[in-house]
């Protein structure tokens, strides 16, 4: 029986592309603006028929996954565009 390594390795990469809440627009988290990521986020959120929760909850939620899962292998100045992009979802959906 094998270690399962390669599949742990690759199973955040399988989740963001397959997500069964959202529809991604290809790329949206190497984008440099953050309010195009949030807009483009929020768009996919709404749009999706598949979600479990409130649209800013799905779009919030992706964007906090991806972090998470590919923060090693992010730059520091894409986090800060991303984090960023995290405040303009909350001025889109009018959150604190």
């Amino acid at each position: 029986m094998g270690s399962g390594r390669s599949a742990k390795k690759y199973w955040a990469q399988k989740v963001t592309s397959t997500s069964n809440a959202l529809d991604l627009e290809r790329g949206v988290f190497t984008w440099q603006d953050p309010k195009k990521i949030a807009q483009s986020l929020k768009k996919s959120a709404e749009k999706s028929t598949r979600r479990k929760s409130s649209p800013f909850q799905s779009a919030m939620s992706m964007l906090n996954f991806y972090i998470n899962r590919a923060g090693k292998k992010i730059d520091s100045k894409q986090i800060k565009i991303l984090e960023k992009a995290k405040e303009e979802l909350r001025l889109i959906f009018k959150r604190k």
